[in-house]
């Protein structure tokens, strides 16, 4: 009903669907978000924020400026953007006041990077994204995921799991402070290991061309790319939740059974996203001169792509 207040911050058209699929309105998301806020938090703390909006009537946004009518409570904190060549005043969520404002404005995705403020060079965490083929069930995205730990286990390092919110997962790996940009190469030389381990269900193809219905280790999370936030509501059917599962889980579930209507009801019987994650470690030397070895992706498809492009211009010229 308008009008209605929650910690301080007056809300309206609660009852309205979030997006067309969603199954749940403005109010289920708020209610999630307040819900997640103990556990959600830490891993937004300190941390550049952006969102994923949705208006009514428009196609989801990504949001990364914070408006000017922000509430003076929310954090700001001013960061150059090399892509965009401008400064970016972003958002800093530390209290559940800032999430509600944020859901009150139909943010549904919260989206951060690996780094906290002041320290873009050094990750707190390597991560891989495994993203399944279109039409794919959810089972093959649970077979790369144990590949992608036997790699973990052969360099002697634990990871923990969440689902994506899609329909895929990340594969979380904590690391000391102080690591630097080395777990970009070590990402990539992780991705690898676990390819070759088993070629015929995962690659490390960049271009989606090349995948030939393989679930796509995808690396590229390391360096300035965000990661949806864990217990991160995303614009999808059902708006499905980014979720912490044990390794033991992940063949009793799937990502439909999170949303922002269960999840609030999970949380006191299942462990928090910190309890499931390992201690911090250090990078094996190892993988990190393999890393060295091995192209960045998004360098190595841009190249790839305009080979490919020449390559049919000078096929239909000579046609």
């Amino acid at each position: 009903m308008a009008g209605e207040q929650r910690h301080g911050i007056s809300l309206s058209s609660l009852d309205d669907a979030l997006f067309a699929g969603a199954d749940a309105t403005k109010r289920d998301l708020l209610d999630h978000l307040e819900a997640v806020a103990p556990v959600m938090l830490p891993e937004l703390a300190d941390r550049p924020l952006s969102v994923v909006r949705v208006r009514p009537g428009q196609p989801p946004f990504m949001q990364k400026n914070l408006p000017a009518y922000a509430p003076e409570s929310v954090r700001r904190v001013p960061q150059w953007s090399e892509a965009s060549h401008r400064e970016v005043v972003y958002a800093v969520a530390e209290d559940v006041t800032t999430l509600v404002w944020f859901g009150n404005q139909r943010a549904v995705e919260y989206h951060v990077p690996l780094y906290r403020l002041g320290e873009p060079d050094r990750p707190t965490a390597l991560v891989l994204d495994l993203d399944p083929p279109e039409g794919s069930g959810f089972d093959v995205v649970v077979a790369a995921a144990r590949v992608v730990r036997q790699a973990l286990d052969e360099a002697g390092l634990a990871g923990a799991v969440k689902t994506s919110g899609s329909k895929g997962v990340h594969v979380v790996v904590p690391l000391v402070p102080g690591t630097t940009g080395d777990a970009a190469a070590a990402t990539r030389a992780l991705a690898v290991r676990a390819e070759r381990i088993d070629p015929t269900l995962t690659t490390t193809a960049y271009l989606k061309e090349d995948r030939a219905g393989k679930v796509f280790l995808d690396p590229t999370r390391a360096g300035g790319g965000t990661l949806a936030a864990v217990y991160s509501p995303r614009v999808r059917p059902g708006t499905t939740v980014s979720f912490p599962l044990g390794w033991d889980e992940l063949d009793d579930v799937t990502p439909a059974d999170f949303t922002v209507r269960t999840v609030p009801g999970l949380l006191g019987s299942r462990p928090s996203w910190a309890e499931r994650l390992p201690a911090p470690q250090t990078l094996p030397a190892d993988l990190v001169a393999e890393g060295h070895t091995i192209p960045v992706a998004r360098v190595a498809a841009m190249h790839e792509g305009k080979r490919r492009k020449r390559a049919r211009e000078a096929d239909a010229s000579e046609g």
